[in-house]
């Protein structure tokens, strides 16, 4: 099934060797790898190790260990059911490993972070994080990474109630990690049993009972290869369940027992489901005292984990009545019919609704009391209609979202069209030919003047100048790393060879990652060219500053700011020099079009370029300053 379970790591060598060890750093390194496998297989051993992890690291300066303590602390909490402790705890990992990790280990934080998110069932926050991890992912590939992400995704669509994309995205990761060469680790194969499970829960949404089980005994042989221990109880329930709806109630109690036989993954839903299944399993084996005894405990743990939901309380209500009538106590059996009617309508649930009025039914039938069995029959009917008409009602709905999902997707495909259409006709507004042409006649002056080395070098620069922009016509984004370095070089061909009193500067935020960062290709240059050409272009000197900072996490924000002449008399100088005129029109109104498109705005008003005068303490201009906000994307890489 699996081509490549992972060796497990020798943890009894590891507690030998912290036995051993007195040294703090050298107790928290093995605390660290103790910790990374017990997180799986022996979840309460590793928050005992977390607890003295924590102790050492009071006194220790060691930023990476405690980034790993919040880590695995944050993994812990999620499989402990802590889900508060474990946010804050994926908190502070994510804030430390931004400044301290890799892209693929900041995405993996990002992916762990995702499990707490979608159990909370917080799926706008866990939205965001899959297009943070998406992002860096799409940077820097890792394919089983991609499979756990894609695992995630599939996990919110499937809480979204969307089952059929739930589904892709399910498959999709199950693929990526049984065809990948890279060998599984313990966490990838948790992941894969997550795949299964998530898969098991849409094939018992759409009653395929066999699949169902099929996929959650996959995930149980991955466990039982693996040792891994964290939410193996909820696939023994789920595999009974299904047994169950099959009426093989002997593969359903082998499931419910090894069930309450996992003590590390103790959740107080999943004993009370297999108690009340098991319960249910002795009553078809005419068991009914034992029965009763199990319902009754299942009871009193649904009603202390989840005092407001009372669907599992109406059906073990209606169990206990039929073991009751069983047993020839039908006072008390009527009793627990109504309270079982009482919970379902409560909770709106026709389904079950219809189910307790078929089994009343039959109790008065076989009393031989017909009219009240008739009327039952009646409303069986009546809430069975109403039923079936829910799940046309849902599969209808999904069936609208899935569409409403392809339709925001084409919209998306005609903008990143239309913007690719403004890309090209931005890149011939740019490099205008007055740019080349006065750098290419004075690299001709530096070879008349038998200056060959000169002559060479600035060629060297203003041909690789050509190349970048070319190359860069092809691309929709590209990283702020080479957009900065697509800049200078223009900044350098302009000093060297045009104008030898043009100075600048670029400055970038100390907190931007301009290797990871995505922006949008030939935005910014129209900006550079104007500060130069209207600015500067009359100066004896000139300075133009190249600002780079965070707006937003969405948003990068790029200053172009020059000491030039201003827009003033920039305007006046073009009314007797039109050959800059129509350039500077098509160059940056191109650019703010292509701003609103990659921004995804429909307000037509909406500003992404402002442009502000400066003045000096007698309101003289003193150069102009443009503030430009460029969305951030994720990185092509070809």
């Amino acid at each position: 099934m699996v081509a490549s379970i992972p060796r497990q790591t020798n943890t009894d060598e590891l507690e030998k060797a912290l036995q051993s060890r007195e040294a703090p750093i050298q107790r928290v390194a093995i605390l660290e790898k103790l910790i990374a496998v017990y997180a799986f297989i022996d979840v309460h051993r590793a928050d005992e190790l977390l607890q003295e992890m924590e102790d050492l690291l009071v006194h220790l300066n060691y930023p990476d260990q405690e980034l790993f303590f919040h880590i695995h602390k944050g993994i812990v909490d999620n499989h402990l059911y802590k889900y508060e402790s474990a946010v804050i705890n994926f908190e502070k990992a994510m804030e430390l490993g931004q400044q301290q990790l890799p892209a693929q280990e900041l995405a993996e934080i990002y992916i762990d972070y995702l499990g707490v998110c979608l159990n909370l069932k917080e799926l706008e926050k866990a939205e965001v994080y899959i297009e943070k991890a998406e992002k860096l992912l799409n940077a820097f590939p890792d394919t089983l990474l991609e499979a756990r992400l894609a695992c995630r995704e599939g996990f919110s669509y499937l809480y979204e109630g969307i089952y059929s994309t739930a589904t892709e995205f399910l498959l999709t990761a199950e693929q990526m990690m049984r065809t990948s060469e890279q060998q599984l680790s313990l966490k990838d194969c948790y992941f894969l049993m997550l795949i299964y499970g998530g898969l098991g829960d849409i094939y018992g949404h759409s009653d395929d009972q066999e699949k169902r089980i099929e996929a959650h005994l996959s995930a149980i042989e991955i466990a039982e290869n693996t040792q891994i221990q964290s939410r193996l109880s909820w696939h023994y329930l789920s595999a009974g369940n299904g047994f169950m709806a099959l009426d093989n109630l002997e593969g359903a109690e082998t499931c419910f027992l090894r069930c309450l036989e996992i003590v590390q993954d103790a959740n107080t839903f999943v004993k009370a489901g297999a108690l009340a299944n098991l319960g249910f399993c002795q009553m078809g084996q005419r068991a009914y005292d034992k029965a009763l005894e199990l319902f009754e405990e299942a009871e009193s743990l649904y009603r202390d984990y989840s005092p407001d939901d009372m669907r599992n309380v109406a059906n073990i209500c209606g169990w206990r009545a039929q073991s009751l009538a069983a047993l020839g106590r039908q006072e008390e059996a009527k009793q627990f019919f109504y309270e079982a009617l009482e919970y379902a309508s409560a909770e709106s649930d026709n389904k079950l609704l219809s189910n307790i009025y078929k089994e009343f039914a039959t109790f008065f039938a076989d009393l031989s009391e017909h009219q009240k069995a008739y009327e039952f029959l009646l409303q069986h009917a009546k809430y069975s209609e109403l039923y079936h008409h829910e799940i046309n009602e849902d599969q209808r709905l999904e069936l609208m979202v899935k569409f409403e999902a392809e339709k925001e997707k084409q919209n998306a495909k005609v903008l990143r069209l239309e913007a690719a259409k403004l890309q090209m006709k931005a890149l011939r507004a740019q490099m205008n030919p007055h740019f080349m042409y006065n750098a290419l006649n004075a690299i001709q002056n530096y070879i008349t003047s038998n200056k060959g080395d000169s002559a060479a070098k600035y060629l060297a620069k203003f041909s690789k100048l050509m190349r970048q922009s070319l190359y860069y016509s092809d691309l929709e984004t590209i990283s702020l790393e080479k957009e900065l370095e697509f800049l200078e070089d223009y900044l350098y061909i302009n000093q060297k060879l045009r104008f030898d009193s043009l100075s600048y500067s670029v400055i970038v935020d100390d907190e931007i990652e301009e290797d990871i960062l995505g922006v949008p290709t030939m935005i910014v240059q129209p900006y550079v060219e104007n500060a130069i050409e209207h600015g500067l272009r009359t100066k004896k000197k000139g300075h133009v500053n190249l600002i780079v900072r965070l707006f937003d996490e969405d948003t990068i924000l790029f200053i172009v700011e020059d000491d030039g002449i201003g827009r003033e008399a920039a305007r006046d100088m073009q009314e007797h020099d039109t050959k800059y005129q129509n350039h500077r029109s098509k160059g940056t109104a191109i650019t703010e079009e292509r701003l609103r498109l990659l921004h995804n705005s429909k307000e037509e008003r909406k500003v992404f370029v402002d442009t502000i005068d400066l003045m000096d303490d007698q309101g003289q201009a003193r150069g102009t300053r443009v503030e430009i906000k460029i969305p951030i994307v994720d990185i092509h890489i070809k």
